[in-house]
């Protein structure tokens, strides 16, 4: 494998790791060569969108080391979603060993240190019994799958992208599912995001779907920016609680920053030194300019912000990934065990 050419493109591996929630209780986890799930055409995934899943990654650091970035949190935000659905969900100690045994059953596609790539793992959770009526799942299948990225947006290194506010499309309701990793909370994105890059923009940033005054996250990543010595990110019951952002709230206030997670302003945008999406698949990418347009479909911009150079990314947030990729790679101090090595 050319591991060079990396993307965020579907790369299969040899096998996958599946376990079924039958008569009340998960079945010891199995190493499968069968990419296809069979089930019955009725199950309630095909219907009322019964699933959740997540995204973590393992590397293989500079010290020769395997390590799974943060798996316990990742076994928590989706048992959070499974709870919500109402669905059988694994165990955390069941999560976190059929992340394991995926990366061990797919080793050879575990990118070498140097090439900035990993090997993203794709827990998923989805509802199998036969329904018409519209309830929770009450059988389950949770499989584990796993493939070597580089960058998400498919360009090498930090290099900042445009972005423009989605003002009369929402990502999630007033009191909605927004905080949870489901898959239903994505495809209803799609429509507007076609929008965003038929007009050149990689990404698309979402207000709060009650007010459309204050910022809310990306469609594919939690919003932060820099002000100063200050980590901004948005406090929103319409927000994934993201991993990564977590993590960087920490790296910031160990390296002295001020971290605030609150209620952000649209118009505060204006003030801010640096902004990034953050999150699993890109840790964080840069972003230079933000268009503001009375609606997304308008041809004329209300207001442009701008953070820095085309293709650039501030000193701050460089500082910011170099330090959790290093603590990913073994090369930075894991000072608050957030590494699980193999």
């Amino acid at each position: 494998m050319d591991w060079t050419k990396l993307s965020f493109a579907v790369q299969k591996t040899d096998s996958l790791i599946i376990s079924r929630f039958t008569d009340g209780e998960w079945s010891e986890p199995e190493v499968s060569k069968d990419f296809t799930f069979h089930m019955d055409v009725y199950a309630g995934v095909f219907h009322y969108s019964n699933s959740c899943f997540e995204g973590l990654k393992a590397f293989r650091g500079a010290d020769g080391k395997i390590r799974i970035f943060r798996p316990d949190e990742n076994a928590a935000r989706l048992a959070r979603s499974g709870a919500f659905l109402g669905m059988p969900y694994p165990s955390p100690e069941l999560f976190i060993k059929m992340c394991r045994m995926c990366v061990e059953a797919n080793i050879d596609y575990l990118p070498p240190y140097g090439y900035n790539a990993s090997m993203y793992l794709r827990p998923v959770l989805i509802g199998t019994n036969p329904q018409l009526n519209v309830t929770s799942s009450k059988e389950a299948v949770f499989a584990v799958l796993g493939n070597p990225v580089g960058s998400y947006s498919g360009i090498k290194g930090l290099t900042s992208v445009t972005a423009t506010i989605a003002r009369n499309y929402d990502r999630a309701a007033p009191n909605g599912t927004g905080s949870y990793k489901l898959g239903a909370n994505y495809a209803p994105s799609f429509h507007a995001y076609n929008l965003a890059h038929s007009q050149g923009f990689t990404e698309l940033l979402f207000l709060d779907p009650a007010t459309k005054t204050n910022i809310d996250e990306f469609g594919t990543s939690n919003f932060l920016a820099i002000k100063g010595n200050t980590y901004v990110t948005p406090l929103s019951d319409s927000v994934l609680p993201s991993i990564t952002n977590k993590s960087l709230r920490q790296i910031a206030a160990d390296m002295g920053m001020k971290v605030e997670q609150r209620v952000v302003p649209a118009a505060e945008l204006s003030e801010f030194d640096e902004v990034n999406a953050c999150g699993t698949a890109v840790v964080i990418t840069p972003i230079y300019s933000i268009t503001d347009k009375p609606a997304l479909e308008s041809e004329s911009a209300t207001k442009v912000y701008e953070f820095g150079r085309p293709g650039e990314v501030g000193a701050v947030s460089k500082k910011l990934y170099d330090h959790l990729r290093g603590i990913q790679d073994g090369i930075e101090q894991d000072v608050h065990d957030w590494c699980m090595i193999l």
